[in-house]
């Protein structure tokens, strides 16, 4: 049987199934750092976003009452990542992550829908998103939904290239 995939605004009770679905999905990465304690730093990182006062919106996408995915949707660069200086003034996606066991069910592309809906509803002519080359599977997702890479709105993160995506709407 197929269970429909539901897109809502974060509400309240749901922020901590929200935290540790961001720390479970992004915990494939972890081998990627050399450093434990910039491993930790991460996700604490990710775990405080959800409380971010910055973010615009934060989606979840459940299938019946379980989130099985996430993201969270920002005005500018300066209100995403503190960085005016990108000049981008249209919504920004930050932390997609779909639980690794909910994956391959097309709740990623669930999400990106709702955020282009989202985008659109703005105004906004663009939908901007940033990655890095040890996401390679979500590039691929990004590319194959539209993104193209935008070269001008890339920045470093340490000795990490932050590459930029645009989806044109």
């Amino acid at each position: 049987m197929f269970n429909t995939i539901v897109v809502d605004e974060l509400i309240e009770e749901d922020k901590e199934t929200v935290r540790r679905l961001l720390v479970e999905s992004y915990q494939q990465y972890e081998h990627e750092y050399s450093d434990p304690e910039a491993w930790e730093g991460y996700l604490k990182n990710i775990e405080s976003s959800v409380d971010n006062p910055h973010v615009d919106k934060v989606l979840v996408a459940k299938c019946n009452q379980d989130i099985l995915g996430t993201l969270q949707l920002f005005q500018s660069s300066e209100k995403a990542y503190e960085k005016p200086e990108l000049g981008i003034f249209s919504p920004i996606i930050r932390l997609l992550a779909v639980h690794p066991e909910s994956r391959g069910r097309g709740i990623a592309q669930e999400l990106l829908k709702a955020s282009v809906n989202y985008a659109k509803s703005q105004g906004a002519a663009s939908l901007y998103l940033h990655s890095t080359d040890k996401m390679h599977k979500a590039i691929k997702l990004y590319e194959w939904f539209g993104f193209k890479r935008d070269r001008t709105k890339e920045f470093k993160n340490q000795d990490i290239l932050v590459k930029c995506y645009r989806l044109d709407l």
